[in-house]
């Protein structure tokens, strides 16, 4: 099935696919080992730095031999690509989904690049999301801009975006003060537009604050930060306390501790 029409499934059932980003073995084993004991599909997200880190044929041959492995429903999907080379690149080794950001743009500009993302995904029938409205990046201060319900008219309606990351209070990285979504002018935008709608930033985001959002719209909920995380404090833990040199003992206690956190977040996406 293409992600697509998984992703409108899962919007009309009112759940979520958690799309998680991998960076090495370790965590994408990670990630598909929850998904396999959870029985969920999952979309595994690149960014350009990771596809730099691994190659991407690499990358995208690791993952595809993966999925096969621990038979799991799961698509690779681009994450925050920042230019149409690198979206096309990502086309060209096979990727299901691609994102393009240009929301730092203004509103026309991030109008024509993501419409010439669009057509160049139709040729490969591949899934396109793009980002409209202030959702702070590491490093940018969190401020409560919101995407609005005629602005996110507008774009989906000029561009056919697959999908459309909003601006309801989220952020990426670590959050300085307590989460808070603005529901209501995500219900108005879920009413406004045919589209599936992405929430960014999900990590430190409380689970009953996320499921009221996939409960009014959201479809797709990524999540990185909470992954490295995990994942490199345990390790740092483990190192502290052993003396082990051979990693392939050392790393496989790390990625227990991110199938823990995924069993939970997969949990709270598809309730």
């Amino acid at each position: 099935m293409k992600l697509q029409q998984k992703l409108k499934e899962y919007q009309q059932n009112q759940k979520a696919i958690l799309a998680t980003n991998f960076y090495n073995l370790e965590t994408l084993q990670g990630i598909l080992i929850a998904a396999s004991k959870s029985n969920v599909p999952v979309i595994l997200q690149l960014t350009r730095s990771s596809i730099e880190y691994m190659g991407l044929k690499e990358a995208v041959a690791l993952a595809r031999q993966s999925l096969e492995t621990y038979q799991v429903e799961g698509w690779i999907h681009l994450d925050h690509g920042d230019s149409f080379e690198l979206v096309k690149k990502c086309l060209e080794q096979g990727f299901d989904s691609v994102m393009i950001d240009a929301s730092n743009e203004p509103f026309d500009k991030n109008v024509e690049i993501t419409s010439r993302v669009v057509k160049e995904a139709k040729k490969y029938g591949a899934n396109v999301e793009a980002e409209l409205g202030y959702i702070a990046k590491l490093g940018q201060e969190q401020e409560s801009i919101y995407t609005t319900v005629e602005e996110a008219s507008e774009f989906v309606k000029q561009t056919g975006v697959d999908a459309l990351a909003i601006a309801i209070g989220s952020a990426h990285g670590f959050y300085k003060s307590e989460p808070n979504l603005n529901i209501e002018r995500l219900k108005e935008i879920h009413s406004a537009v045919d589209t599936i709608l992405v929430l960014h930033g999900s990590s430190g985001i409380p689970d009953k604050m996320l499921r009221e959002a996939i409960h009014n719209g959201i479809a797709k909920v990524n999540l990185a930060t909470e992954i490295k995380n995990t994942f490199m404090k345990s390790l740092k833990q483990i190192l502290l306390n052993s003396d082990e040199i051979d990693l392939r003992k050392v790393f496989p206690k790390a990625t227990e501790q991110v199938v823990e956190l995924l069993r939970n977040k997969y949990n709270v996406v598809s309730l």
